[in-house]
């Protein structure tokens, strides 16, 4: 495996690191995370019902996955999250450092990308370095340049929210 840093230089993929405290979720992110350009997000390790299919979901930071419609959309059926030892296995990462940007140890291409649309329409994404005490923010174009040093085709979606639930 390569380190990320080294991968991105060599291929020409200019963002910037910020350093902050580590972070677990979502909301430890809004308050310790300095504001920075772009949008944030949230990644979902999947798989399907089988654990044939593996699917790395980035979508925006307060966006409510239907996951169940999200299977039915990718053509997998019913979704779970996958196990810390199949994330460790297929994206060299643990729980809390999930991020795109972790494709880059997915040499063997089992992991499929899907990114909301509204993310790949911004001029700018944030995601965790491969660990969650810093956050680089990646410019579109750095993102496409990515994704293409990695061999990871981006599947582009309208990522079906889940409604929320009314007390009766």
């Amino acid at each position: 495996m390569m380190e990320l840093e080294a991968f991105l230089a060599l291929h020409g993929i200019e963002t910037d690191r910020v350093e902050h405290p580590a972070v677990m979720t979502v909301e430890e992110s809004e308050r310790l995370v300095p504001p920075l350009p772009g949008a944030k997000t949230k990644n979902l390790f999947l798989r399907d019902r089988k654990g044939a299919r593996h699917f790395l979901v980035t979508v925006a930071h307060d966006h409510p996955v239907d996951l169940d419609a999200l299977g039915t959309e990718l053509g997998a059926g019913r979704l779970g999250f996958a196990s810390s030892e199949r994330l460790l296995k297929h994206l060299g990462v643990t729980p809390g450092s999930v991020s795109l940007l972790a494709l880059v140890n997915d040499a063997a291409h089992a992991v499929e990308f899907v990114i909301d649309r509204r993310l790949w329409d911004a001029g700018a994404v944030h995601a965790h370095p491969l660990v969650n005490h810093a956050t680089m923010v990646i410019p579109h174009a750095q993102l496409e340049r990515f994704l293409e040093a990695t061999g990871h085709a981006a599947r582009i979606l309208d990522i079906p929210a889940r409604r929320a639930s009314v007390a009766g």
